[in-house]
C-alpha cells in the first residue's frame, strides 16, 4: 500500500527538479528572525512547522539541517485537521522526489490504532517529507497522528516503550504551526500593535516548550485559547523527550507569515525548536 501525495502542487512544488530547487533555496534562506547558524546543537528530537514553503520553508530548513546523520528512523508526530482520532499509518509515503518506507516494526510496537484514512489528506506529516528526502534519503519514517482521545502521556509512554524495544537510532518531529491570527481564522484577541503582541502570544507557549513543562503548556494554550494546532503533538514530544533524557530546547527559528508578506491582517506563527539531550 501506498500514501499518495495530497499537497504537492500547493504547499510544495509538484515536480521533483522544481522541489529540490525550492528545499536548496529554503536551506540557504536566512530571512528568519531568530537564527543561531553558529550554535552547536546535537538534537534528537523538534518541532517544525508544516506550511507552505513559501511561507514556513526556510523555518523548517533549520530544523533539517540538524537532524544527525546516523539516524535511521524519524518518527513524525502531526494532527489531524479533520478531527481524526489519535493512529498510525503503515503504508510507505511517496512525493515528488520518490517513496520514503515506513518503519511498520516500530510502528507495531506502538499498539496504536491504524487508520489510513486519516492520513489519507492530512498535511502535518507529508509536508515534512521532502526536507527528509533532500537530506537523509535512507531514513524510514513512523507517521502518527495525536489527539486529545488519548491521554498525551499515555501517547509519549507508548512511544517510548517502542523506541526502547526497536533499539535503534530514532529523531522524533513533532509538526505543529503556532498561533493563527485573523478573521481568516475566527481570532482576533487583539487589534493593535498586531506583529509585537503576535509575537509575544507564541513566545508565551515557546517559553513553556523550551522549558519542557508539556502541563505548562498546555494550560497556557487553554488559558489564552491561542489557535496553535499541534498543541497535542508537542505536549506528546515534550513527555516523551523528558523519558529519553531531553534536558533543554532552543529556539532556532521564528517568524509570521504576515512577515513574509508584509500584511498583518492575518498572520501563522511558525518556530523551529531543537529538543537536546
Amino acid at each position: 500500500m501506498l500514501r499518495k501525495p495530497a499537497v504537492a502542487g500547493r504547499f510544495y512544488a509538484g515536480s521533483e527538479r522544481e522541489l529540490r530547487a525550492q528545499i536548496k533555496a529554503c536551506l540557504g534562506s536566512h530571512s528568519n528572525n531568530h537564527h543561531q547558524k553558529d550554535k552547536a546543537i546535537k538534537p534528537i528530537a523538534a518541532i517544525s512547522p508544516h506550511a507552505g514553503y513559501q511561507f514556513s520553508g526556510p523555518c523548517q530548513a533549520q530544523i533539517y539541517k540538524q537532524i544527525p546523520k546516523d539516524i535511521q528512523t524519524v518518527i513524525i508526530i502531526g494532527l489531524s485537521h479533520q478531527g481524526y482520532s489519535t493512529c498510525i499509518s503503515l503504508q510507505d509515503w511517496q512525493t515528488p522526489m520518490g517513496i520514503l518506507k515506513a518503519d511498520n516494526k516500530l510502528l507495531q510496537l506502538l499498539g496504536l490504532p491504524i487508520d489510513e484514512q486519516a492520513h489519507q489528506y492530512e498535511h502535518s506529516i507529508e509536508v515534512q517529507l521532502p526536507f527528509l528526502q533532500y537530506l537523509r534519503e535512507d531514513v524510514k519514517i513512523a507517521p502518527i497522528i495525536a489527539s486529545a482521545d488519548m491521554n498525551y502521556k499515555e501517547i509519549a509512554e507508548k512511544i517510548y516503550q517502542a523506541i526502547k524495544k526497536a533499539s535503534k537510532k530514532i529523531f522524533i518531529i513533532a509538526s505543529s504551526d503556532f498561533t493563527h491570527y485573523g478573521p481568516d481564522y475566527q481570532y482576533v484577541p487583539f487589534t493593535e500593535d498586531k506583529k509585537k503582541k503576535i509575537y509575544e502570544f507564541d513566545q508565551g507557549a515557546i517559553d513553556h516548550i523550551i522549558n519542557l513543562n508539556a502541563q505548562e503548556f498546555l494550560a497556557y494554550v487553554q488559558q489564552t485559547e491561542a489557535t496553535i494546532c499541534g498543541r497535542y503533538p508537542i505536549a506528546v514530544l515534550i513527555e516523551l523527550v523528558k523519558k529519553l533524557g531531553a534536558k533543554r530546547a532552543h529556539l532556532l527559528s521564528y517568524y509570521t507569515s504576515a512577515d513574509v508578506l508584509g500584511d498583518y491582517t492575518n498572520a501563522v506563527g511558525y518556530a523551529a525548536i531543537a529538543v537536546e539531550e
